[in-house]
């Protein structure tokens, strides 16, 4: 594209990184400070953050969906898989129909030929149904096969789904507390909170919190991180799962979702403890 001065020409890399070649067509290491303010420098600076808030936007609906064990309308995934965006968050995720059959990685979505997928035999199978489902790796039996297979066809999934970690409840669980992580020493926590913002994770009442819904039923999962000053010591806390009218829940009643994504959380904030001799990470 042409700017309004000085003959330069602008484009956008693949990257979203706004090239510039001058008016002799000669490419140049880095934008002129005087194009900065150009209408066409702007506008092209403007679209490449709208693209990349727009994937953003599509990496957390998707991943929404498999958290929350969402079906999703065929439909919906038809109609926006001529989108870029869209389409690298979507495909090669592991999906299901929504009765949990047809396990396969994603790979076309069609409106007359319906959801094309590669099972583990390596054959294209289509998913017809009207709804499919994107599964939590916790609830996938055939997980360590998936890897296997994702490995021998290069698979590389913009979603967290296949490679990430699961906590599986243990069968004679009981009480309401989880303790397994509790204990990571932080210098203050500040850098406590701060981890928590990085990850993700919202703090309300002295705990990190996680909203998951399960089945249908909301849930949010809970660590405990402190109420002090901000300059104070801490320690991360025990993890504990609270119903919608803020109960705490049994053990035993908590989904292997909600324990896994749970457990998820505790154990990243753990991982960023002190450590004698170490900053925080």
């Amino acid at each position: 594209m042409d700017t309004g001065a000085g003959g330069y020409q602008v484009a956008l890399d693949e990257e979203g990184k706004v090239l510039c070649r001058n008016a002799a067509g000669r490419p140049l290491k880095s934008l002129p400070s005087k194009l900065n303010d150009d209408p066409v420098v702007v506008g092209l600076k403007q679209l490449t953050e709208w693209l990349a808030a727009h994937r953003r936007g599509c990496l957390e609906s998707v991943e929404r969906w498999m958290v929350r064990s969402l079906p999703v309308p065929a439909a919906v995934v038809t109609a926006v898989w001529a989108d870029e965006a869209w389409q690298e968050v979507l495909r090669d995720l592991v999906v299901t129909g929504s009765d949990g059959t047809v396990a396969g990685f994603l790979r076309g979505a069609d409106a007359e030929r319906g959801i094309g997928l590669v099972d583990l035999d390596g054959d294209t199978v289509r998913l017809t149904a009207d709804e499919l489902l994107i599964p939590h790796p916790v609830l996938l039996a055939d997980l360590d096969e998936l890897r296997e297979f994702a490995v021998e066809l290069g698979v590389s999934q913009q979603v967290q789904q296949l490679y990430r970690e699961v906590w599986h409840r243990p069968a004679d669980t009981t009480g309401t507390e989880v303790d397994t992580y509790a204990g990571g020493h932080y210098a203050a926590l500040r850098d406590l909170l701060g981890r928590c913002a990085r990850l993700g994770y919202r703090v309300r009442g002295g705990h990190a919190v996680l909203p998951v819904v399960e089945d249908g039923r909301a849930l949010e999962a809970r660590v405990w991180v402190g109420d002090y000053y901000e300059y104070d010591e801490c320690e991360t806390g025990s993890l504990s799962w609270a119903g919608p009218d803020g109960k705490v829940l049994p053990l035993a009643e908590v989904g292997p979702v909600a324990w896994s994504e749970g457990t998820r959380m505790a154990a990243a904030l753990y991982a960023g403890r002190t450590i004698e001799g170490e900053e925080a990470e």
